[in-house]
């Protein structure tokens, strides 16, 4: 015990055996949205629920507070799973998992077992990610209660016991009477926002536990067009000249850009900031072909720029060596210069943004205002 998110082991234990279940939620990306996803999807079903964890309510204040729950939608990072051996929920997904906040716990084994604690004495559903084999992994070496189910979600066609896509809708292969032959519609991709791919396996992800708790599909559907997205995560901001603009301020990560540049094409790539020791090789790998230009800026853009020379050499690049708050309309009327009508220029820096500001919010404003002035004087 003690230690990092120890309140996570402390929130656990006054539960008595009345108490309100947990649907829990890890993984490197989208857990936040995940959560407010299965909150918002409890809600509609008519169900007592808080979003709790690193977001909204704090597991503290929906334990010991007088408000009455019957079900809570919990976020778990991997440092509060460490820190709480005893936590047993009803179902729990992993989402994925990425080599992020290795510094602190050693080894990506060591991260992934934390990740994996979430599975343990699981009642109803381990969910995992039919992408990510070592998701599926972790399941599988999870002990968990008599008749609990491991249930895959997959942007693809969903097989028994699984969540997926078929022709624009989200489909249920899992919680429905005969799953070798019969599929339940959730809901249209089109009712998830934003329908970018990441996207729509967070709300597959988020639909698997709500209906591992019994929600019916029309909830579902409901809790997900109520659904409003953070702010700063894939958030258009404005069409100026043809060409959109998109802030992702929040993927401070690789493994988050990686999300929201699959999501377009043609791309003008606004990135750089603190890596945090991260590397761009295989980020810049998998997007090369969508670019049509970058522009670089904070503190460690020569890493990026550097990625950028030996995997996608052909693609245009700015580097903007300045750091002051004029960086980002810079950087902004730079970008617009290199766009064509149709394409998207997009910010999602891969860094942390502590070297130029505040947090990720203010630079995500810094980005919108500077595209907004862009559009106001008309130069596109």
């Amino acid at each position: 015990g003690g230690g990092v998110g120890g309140d996570v082991e402390l929130a656990w234990r006054p539960w008595g055996p009345g108490a309100a279940p947990w649907l829990a939620v890890t993984g490197t990306n989208g857990k936040t949205t995940t959560v407010r996803m299965l909150a918002s999807i409890l809600e509609a079903a008519g169900l007592r629920t808080a979003a709790v964890g690193n977001i909204g309510v704090s597991l503290l204040d929906a334990v010991l507070g007088e408000r009455e729950y019957d079900v809570l939608a919990v976020e778990l990072s991997s440092y509060q799973l460490h820190w709480a051996p005893s936590v047993r929920v009803h179902s729990a997904a992993v989402l994925n998992l990425a080599p992020d906040h290795l510094d602190w716990h050693g080894s990506m084994e060591a991260y992934a077992a934390d990740k994996g604690r979430i599975y343990e004495g699981n009642r109803v559903a381990c969910v995992y990610n039919v992408a990510d084999k070592a998701t599926e992994d972790l399941v599988r070496e999870a002990d968990v209660e008599e008749g609990c189910r491991a249930i895959g979600f997959t942007l693809g066609t969903p097989g028994p016991s699984e969540l997926g896509v078929v022709e624009g809708l989200l489909v249920d292969r899992a919680f429905v009477e005969n799953r070798r032959e019969n599929a339940q519609e959730l809901a249209e991709v089109s009712d998830v926002r934003p329908p970018a791919p990441h996207n729509i396996a967070n709300a597959l992800a988020a639909a698997a536990l709500a209906r591992a708790f019994g929600v019916d599909a029309k909830a579902v559907r409901d809790g997900l067009k109520a659904f409003r997205p953070d702010p700063h995560r894939i958030e258009p901001v404005e069409e100026v000249g043809g060409v959109t603009y998109v802030d992702d301020s929040k993927a401070t990560n690789t493994h988050a850009a990686e999300a929201s540049l699959a999501a377009y094409e043609p791309i003008v790539w606004i990135a750089g900031g603190l890596a945090k020791g991260a590397t761009f090789d295989e980020l810049v790998q998998k997007s090369a072909k969508r670019l049509r230009g970058a522009v670089l800026i904070g503190a460690d853009r020569a890493l990026i720029r550097e990625a950028l020379a030996r995997h996608a050499p052909e693609v245009p690049v700015v580097d903007l060596d300045r750091t002051d708050t004029g960086a980002m309309s810079e950087a902004v009327r730079e970008a617009a210069r290199l766009a064509r009508p149709g394409d998207t220029v997009l910010l999602a820096p891969a860094c942390a943004s502590m070297d130029m500001f505040t947090n990720y919010n203010e630079r995500g404003d810094a980005f919108a205002d500077a595209v907004r002035a862009l559009a106001a004087t008309g130069d596109a």
